[in-house]
């Protein structure tokens, strides 16, 4: 695998599971400046060293509603989802609409390991290592159009696999979306791993999008169409509660839910007892994406 949106992030930095689940065998082995600086642009503020939880705490703490609404619900349920013959509808302002295979959709494009922080706007958070593709070089192969504002995204729908559709515990199917710039920075992945494993059916299994400096709900899962428009799409939380959702929905300390802070965050893996931390701007990764939003007012913004 490769590393070509790397900021000080190399190979050495994705450590093989059984390593990185030994903390002591970690933290020993880690070259002070090296990993601290690596971790600082992908994972964390600049001179921090953090770890990736372990593939359990990943996969057993989720949140997908197709699967039911507990934290637990689609480890347990997700196992039924088919991911065979996969594939992706990618339409509107493009060059090349039609419908591909993941096979053929992700043929030739450089795979990836990074290691992303990941905040959920309930005000939890993990680290979680995850390997794909950016997204730039995935539409790149249906030739973006000029006039192109919006990507907009849908999660498939399975009403037979799916016990959250069928108790229709929010409108389905579930749809995103990002501005074209968000969409097109090199940190925006469409992941298909974790660990170097194909991607967990309870975290969206076979593709799906990843933004770290979003909120997760942000990064949809299950991933079966892409859509190029000029116009603000729909997004699921935002019509159900824009006042709470925003489009945006960037990591941003300063503007609180409005019913908890978004201040600090509880460190999932951390025990019972563990400190919450302070949330870092933009997820700590505002050198990277700060100057997209130049000129706006975050608050309103949302």
């Amino acid at each position: 695998m490769a590393h070509r949106w790397t900021n000080k992030l190399t190979k050495a930095d994705v450590t093989p599971e059984a390593i990185w689940l030994n903390r002591r065998q970690i933290i020993a082995g880690l070259t002070a400046a090296g990993m601290a600086g690596a971790l600082g642009g992908r994972a964390g503020a600049a001179g921090d060293t953090l770890e990736p939880n372990s593939f359990d705490d990943i996969t057993s703490y989720n949140n997908y509603y197709e699967f039911g609404t507990g934290k637990n619900d689609p480890a347990a349920n997700a196992g039924a989802l088919d991911t065979s013959d996969w594939s992706i509808e990618i339409d509107g302002m493009v060059d090349r609409p039609g419908t591909y295979t993941l096979a053929d959709l992700t043929e030739g494009l450089i795979e990836e390991e990074r290691i992303y922080r990941f905040r959920c706007v309930e005000a939890w958070s993990m680290i979680v290592p995850w390997n794909g593709f950016e997204l730039a070089d995935l539409l790149a192969k249906a030739g973006v159009q000029e006039a192109a504002r919006y990507v907009a995204f849908e999660t498939v729908v399975q009403p037979e696999n799916m016990p959250g559709v069928r108790r229709k515990v929010i409108p389905f199917p579930y749809v995103e979306g990002l501005r074209i710039d968000e969409a097109m920075h090199p940190l925006t992945m469409m992941a298909t791993g974790i660990y170097g494993k194909p991607m967990p059916n309870q975290n969206g299994a076979p593709i799906r999008l990843v933004v770290p400096w979003k909120y997760g709900f942000k990064s949809i899962k299950s991933t079966v169409r892409i859509s190029l428009v000029a116009d603000e799409p729909p997004t699921t939380w935002n019509n159900l509660n824009a006042r709470e959702y925003g489009f945006y929905s960037n990591v941003n300390p300063q503007v609180s839910h409005p019913r908890w802070s978004q201040a600090s965050e509880r460190v999932i893996g951390g025990g019972l007892f563990a400190k919450r931390q302070e949330t870092l701007m933009f997820n700590g990764y505002e050198e990277e994406v700060a100057a997209l939003y130049d000129g706006m007012d975050l608050t309103k913004n949302y």
